[in-house]
């Protein structure tokens, strides 16, 4: 297979789709390692990665599970609607998460073969007041702390400091004229 793909550090949102061509008793013996094999990869986050037959897909067809439950834009699987619920077999859908936020370099072997790359809808961000009256705090004002014992007893020496010096000042003028 001669597809590359190259996954930036911060890749986010995308799902890839392959064939798998593989009879079901093997598919069901695939551990991690193959499947990051196949994909070219060192390692790779199982979790983030979805293997089934189309036949687990009754009622709802690939179009439908990739809308419904990968989150894709209806009108970006669209064009593909009919070439997607079409396929037969083992899938494995395969999102950006998969890659632990690394840069790697997919390079699928035999037996995947790319179906295509959709993107998950992103939900807008919205800025809102919330609704709940209990949201609404306030800030009270804090309480100035009391100073400590030891800030009060340098200001004593200071202030004690300042009449030493204006009294001995005092006594040398006094004592100069």
């Amino acid at each position: 297979m001669s597809d590359r793909f190259d996954i930036s550090a911060s890749e986010r949102g995308l799902v890839r789709l392959f064939a798998l061509d593989l009879p079901g008793e093997e598919v069901g013996k695939l551990r991690e390692a193959d499947l990051a094999a196949m994909l070219g990869v060192s390692a790779l986050d199982i979790d983030q990665v979805d293997l089934f037959s189309t036949r687990d897909l009754t009622g709802l067809g690939l179009s439908g599970y990739m809308t419904e439950g990968l989150g894709i834009p209806e009108a970006e699987i669209a064009p593909d609607r009919a070439r997607l619920d079409a396929l037969t077999g083992h899938l494995m859908v395969v999102r950006s998460a998969a890659f632990q936020g690394a840069a790697v370099t997919l390079t699928p072997r035999a037996p995947l073969r790319w179906i295509g790359t959709y993107t998950e809808e992103k939900s807008p961000v919205k800025f809102e007041p919330l609704p709940s009256a209990a949201a609404e705090g306030q800030v009270a004002p804090t309480a100035k702390p009391r100073p400590s014992d030891a800030a009060m007893s340098g200001r004593v020496a200071m202030v004690a400091l300042l009449v030493i010096a204006v009294i001995t000042l005092a006594m040398v003028l006094v004592a100069a004229s």
